[in-house]
């Protein structure tokens, strides 16, 4: 895996071994920010970030902040790692679990320009009414959702949807306020 466009441009991205995540490929991640447009200056929030192959390539791209949200310990550890070979600044590792980490951003009046989430793909729906309720509170009034899901999965959010879009077996459908 590699950062496709930015001041990280080619640079190799580390991904955990073993099945603990699935790293958005190359070219999802591509179209992904082909269709989020610019991102200079922006905050950023990465959900399910797993490698932080979306948030480093929101920071390869100019964005100013991004807080990648990871449970796994080991995941954290390759964000870290990724952030540190890049040398990337801006980036901030939260090894929490989503939910609990959405509604103290909500809690503090926290908002983002930028909010990605890669749910894995079978746990969508026992995430779904979660992120419904809290993306919606952390998002600026002109910020942005990008959701990867199943390509099987039209994921619905209280927001503007922008388009959805399918990449073999992942679907990238973006809401904006």
């Amino acid at each position: 895996m590699r950062i496709v466009a930015g001041s990280r441009k080619g640079h190799g991205i580390d991904a955990p071994k073993g099945v603990v995540t699935r790293p958005t490929g190359d070219r999802v991640r591509e179209a992904a920010f082909s269709l989020i447009g610019p991102v200079e200056d922006a905050t950023v929030l990465d959900l399910f970030a797993g490698s932080g192959a979306m948030g480093l390539e929101a920071l390869s791209r100019g964005a100013a902040r991004c807080v990648f949200v990871e449970r796994d310990r080991r995941a954290c550890r390759v964000i870290e790692a990724n952030l540190a070979k890049l040398r990337l600044t801006g980036g901030v590792v939260v090894n929490r679990g989503v939910v609990s980490v959405l509604r103290e951003e909500r809690a503090r009046g926290r908002r983002h320009d930028l909010v990605l989430a890669d749910p894995p793909y079978e746990e969508w729906g026992s995430h779904e009414a979660d992120l419904a309720e809290l993306i919606p509170a952390v998002l600026e009034d002109d910020g942005v959702a990008v959701i990867e899901t199943s390509a099987k999965v039209e994921p619905e959010l209280p927001l503007d949807l922008v388009t959805s879009r399918r990449y073999g077996s992942a679907r990238i459908t973006v809401f904006s306020r």
